[in-house]
């Protein structure tokens, strides 16, 4: 087989290449770049399951980032286990064709106890104290901690939160090639983040992300020229297009309005209690489903739905197939926002009453995504002297909350989930294989099988 690499650089589209991605762009303008129709809803963990398996949503069982487990009456989100995937993924597909074929997965979401042969994700340990201690998952196992002891520690703070910066995207950069001088694998699959983030904070206005753009265009370039030395054929992709937005849509405190979402008081303050609502919405940027623990209170939801500003669109079951959104674990309604508004989670009415962990980065506590995770809270007169606090109790051994997260949802300027019928704001392919581009445009669920092609 061919070597392949695939450089997932989440939020790139075609009118963010230019300027200040001058290597880059001379590199696409040498090949062939494709939009891509964009798979709903267009986030992470629902476009990566497609890619990689080339079924869409229905079949592949990841309707978004989290949904409720009903079994459990828990909403989860960024779970790991590859095996909640639901369908035979790239790597299976390949070493069929060739009993030879290995792949690295590096950091493509659902990366644990998977069939590939080589993985390196996020996997942070928490310890009883309440630390938050950065550190991965691998395998080999073993790799673990040789790869830390040659690159560093997993700069997990700059991977997530206010403190983002090039220095995660630049350390999966480095693991890529720790991980190509020990295996040479067949097909290695990258995920570069960096300017998901701040296109999330900063929309897509080019002066406030252009010194972003020069970043990840030196990464790019480091990584693509790397493994061309190596003979490799390279692909750059991206998941979405991020869009602006100037609005949020505050779907569960809607809920809670009309008596249908259900809390539970815990040292005073509020938590979400799925299991005794009527019905409640798990936000995923521009999605929620919106699950309804009674059917005969289905259409009373849908139409309040269907009445709130920035709310274009409400799926039930019969137009679930349509979207290929018609999975158990989908919600009983779904709704999508206008292209320039977003769902938050927030369910509290009253800030004094939001729960401990809302000011905090906490992507696993919290019951749906929440990108103000990105900001410190500009109410804080002095943060660095609080966040120096807080991290000296840390060092002492003291529990500590690190609650310096706003509750300004307006603060957001980018977000995604809804499909953009604009080819410039679309995810791309970027190719140097032009013979396999037939169009330019290719589908969501076509990634797969162009990916094969590749390696053939």
């Amino acid at each position: 087989m061919q070597k392949t690499v695939v450089l997932n650089v989440v939020g790139l589209t075609p009118n963010l290449l230019g300027e200040h991605t001058p290597w880059l762009s001379h590199w696409a303008n040498g090949g062939k770049i494709a939009s891509i129709k964009p798979v709903l809803p267009a986030v992470t963990c629902t476009a990566q399951a497609t890619y990689l398996t080339g079924k869409l949503p229905n079949e592949h069982g990841i309707v978004a980032n989290g949904w409720f487990f009903r079994d459990e009456c828990e909403i989860k989100f960024w779970r790991q286990s590859n095996k909640l995937i639901q369908s035979p993924k790239i790597w299976d597909m390949a070493r069929e064709l060739d009993a030879n074929f290995t792949c690295a997965n590096l950091f493509w979401w659902y990366n644990m106890y998977s069939s590939v042969d080589y993985s390196v994700t996020p996997r942070p340990m928490y310890p009883a104290d309440g630390r938050k201690i950065p550190d991965i998952y691998t395998q080999p196992q073993e790799w673990r901690f040789q790869m830390q002891a040659e690159l560093g520690q997993f700069p997990l703070f700059n991977f997530w939160g206010p403190n983002t910066s090039i220095a995660s995207t630049k350390w999966i950069a480095e693991s890529a090639k720790w991980v190509e001088e020990r295996c040479h694998p067949t097909l290695t699959l990258i995920y570069l983040p960096h300017l998901d983030y701040c296109l999330q904070k900063f929309g897509t206005d080019i002066n406030k992300v252009a010194k972003d753009l020069q970043e990840i265009d030196t990464i790019c370039s480091d990584l693509i020229q790397y493994y061309e030395n190596y003979g490799a054929r390279v692909i750059v992709l991206s998941e979405y297009g991020i869009t602006k937005v100037s609005r949020p849509v505050h779907i569960n405190r809607i809920l809670r309005e009309r008596g249908l979402l259900a809390v539970r008081e815990e040292m005073g303050r509020e938590l979400l209690d799925p299991g005794a609502s009527q019905a409640f919405a798990v936000a995923d940027h521009q999605i929620a489903h919106v699950y309804i623990n009674e059917n005969f209170s289905i259409p009373k939801v849908r139409s309040l739905l269907e009445d709130i500003d920035g709310i274009a669109l409400v799926l039930g079951d019969t137009e679930k197939p349509k979207y290929h959104l018609n999975h158990p674990r989908s919600g009983e309604l779904i709704a999508f926002t206008d292209s320039d508004a977003w769902f938050t989670y927030y369910y509290w009415l009253d800030d004094t009453f939001a729960p401990d962990f809302a000011k905090t980065v906490d992507i696993h506590r919290k019951p749906g995504y929440d990108p103000v995770e990105l900001f410190i809270d500009p109410q804080i007169k002095f943060p660095q002297l609080k966040i120096g606090s807080k991290l000296l109790k840390k060092k002492l051994g003291f529990r500590y909350l690190m609650d310096v997260i706003p509750l300004d949802a307006f603060l957001i300027r980018g977000s995604h989930g809804c499909a953009t019928s604009c080819s410039e704001n679309s995810p791309l392919f970027i190719s140097k294989q032009t013979e396999l581009l037939k169009s330019t445009s290719v589908s969501a669920t076509e990634i797969c099988e162009l990916i094969l092609q590749h390696l053939q």
